[in-house]
C-alpha cells in the first residue's frame, strides 16, 4: 500500500512539474505599480486618452504585435484613431501620404523614403492597416541628419543656420530643454566619459519634434497612437514632458516593453516606468 501511495505522489509530481515546463508565456502585462493585469484592462484605457504612446523594443516581436493588435482592436469597437511613428522622419510625410492614398506602389514607397531596415517585418502591417481603412499616419520623427547635427555640431544653435523648409521638419525653434530629466541624466551616465550636454540634445529635438508632430496632426474626437521606442516616453519624459510643456491639459496614456529573465514578478527597476509595462522573457525571439 506504501508502494502505492509513493508511486501515486511521484506521478502527482510529474505532472506537475510537466505543466510547468509547458507554460511559456510570451508576456505578461503589469501596471505601473507593479501589479499583474489584463490586456483587456490597457484596451479600456486607451481611449480616455488623447494621445497613447506605445514605448517598444525595436526588435521585440512581442511589442510589435501588440501594436498592431491594439490598433485593430480599438478599430473594431469604433475608435477613431491618428497614427503617427518614431519610425517616419518628417521630410517623409508626402511620401507616406502618397502611399496611403494608393498613388505610389509599395515598392515606390521603399525607394523614396529612409525605412528602417525592419520596417517590412514590424512597421509595414502598422502602415498598410492605416491604408486599408484610411486612417492618417503622420511621421513624427525630426530627420535623423538633423539631430546628428546637433549632438555632432554644438547643440541646437546648429540648427539656427538651416532653412525655413528644413526647421518645418521639426520643433519650432528655440526648443525648451531639461537637462536634469532622469532619461538625459541616464543617457549621460551610459556614455562615461564620451557624454555630452550636446548627446542629450540631440535626444531632446528628437522628443520635442515627435511631440510636436503629435500635436499638430491630433484631430478632435479621434486618439492619437504613437509608436516609438521605449526610451522616449519611459518615466513619463522624454516625447511626455515635451507634450506637457506644449499642451498643459493633453491627456496620456503611457505603455513600454521590458525584458526579465523571469516574468512572473515584474523588477522593482521597472516599476513606475509607463502606466501599462509590458514583460517579456528575455529568451524571447528577436526580429534582427
Amino acid at each position: 500500500m506504501k508502494i502505492r501511495y509513493l508511486l501515486l505522489f511521484v506521478f502527482a509530481l510529474s505532472l506537475c512539474h510537466s505543466g510547468f515546463a509547458q507554460k511559456k508565456p510570451a508576456y505578461q502585462l503589469y501596471k505601473s505599480n507593479g501589479k499583474k493585469t489584463k490586456y483587456k484592462r490597457m484596451f479600456k484605457k486607451a481611449p480616455k486618452a488623447d494621445v497613447v504612446l506605445f514605448g517598444e523594443f525595436h526588435n521585440n516581436p512581442i511589442s510589435h504585435w501588440l501594436q498592431l493588435e491594439l490598433i485593430q482592436d480599438l478599430h473594431q469597437k469604433e475608435i477613431q484613431l491618428s497614427l503617427g511613428a518614431e519610425m517616419f522622419e518628417a521630410d517623409n510625410q508626402e511620401a507616406l501620404n502618397d502611399y496611403l492614398a494608393g498613388e505610389i506602389n509599395s515598392k515606390e514607397f521603399k525607394e523614396k523614403t529612409r525605412l528602417w531596415p525592419n520596417y517590412s517585418t514590424d512597421y509595414a502591417p502598422l502602415v498598410d492597416f492605416a491604408k486599408q481603412h484610411d486612417i492618417a499616419f503622420t511621421a513624427t520623427n525630426i530627420p535623423r541628419r538633423y539631430a546628428s547635427k546637433v549632438y555632432k555640431e554644438g547643440g541646437f544653435a546648429a540648427l539656427d543656420s538651416l532653412s525655413k523648409e528644413e526647421q518645418s521638419w521639426m520643433a519650432p525653434l528655440p526648443i525648451p530643454f531639461d537637462i536634469e530629466l532622469k532619461t538625459y541624466q541616464n543617457m549621460l551616465k551610459m556614455m562615461g566619459d564620451h557624454a555630452t550636454e550636446d548627446i542629450a540634445k540631440a535626444q531632446a529635438i528628437k522628443d520635442a519634434s515627435m511631440a510636436h508632430f503629435i500635436l499638430q496632426n491630433r484631430e478632435k474626437d479621434k486618439l492619437f497612437v504613437h509608436f516609438n521606442g521605449s526610451y522616449h516616453s519611459n518615466y513619463y519624459e522624454g516625447i511626455v514632458w515635451y507634450l506637457q510643456t506644449y499642451q498643459e491639459d493633453v491627456e496620456i496614456m503611457t505603455i513600454t516593453t521590458v525584458e526579465q529573465a523571469d516574468i512572473s514578478k515584474l523588477e522593482e527597476i521597472h516599476k513606475n516606468i509607463a502606466d501599462f509595462i509590458i514583460c517579456v522573457p528575455t529568451s524571447m525571439t528577436k526580429t534582427y
